[in-house]
């Protein structure tokens, strides 16, 4: 595994990982709904994107099967995990329960 990525998912700030792909619509919708998530949790949280196609080892270390898929990681392991699009109401609600 990137060891970047594992030192960044073992930080005790959570963190939210967006397992997507460039031609995927769903995954394009779901771009503009994270960053208002962002804007709205600020440095509480960090979210990061993975693009699977670029990244197959750990698209498959994490048993990604569709896009998107989010991941919540709190102190290096999984929390929560969700396929498909997320809204940023359950988003913002699933953040505030982990900082």
């Amino acid at each position: 595994m990137n060891e970047n990525l594992q030192t960044i998912l073992n930080d005790s700030k959570p963190v939210l990982v967006d397992f997507f792909a460039e031609w995927c619509g769903p995954c394009k919708m779901q771009a503009p709904v994270l960053k208002e998530v962002k804007s709205e949790v600020g440095d509480k949280v960090r979210i990061i994107k993975i693009d699977v196609d670029r990244s197959p080892a750990i698209a498959q270390q994490y048993q990604i099967s569709g896009v998107p898929t989010l991941i919540l990681f709190r102190n290096g392991q999984p929390v929560w995990r969700q396929s498909g699009l997320a809204s940023r109401k359950q988003l913002v609600d699933l953040l505030q329960q982990h900082v």
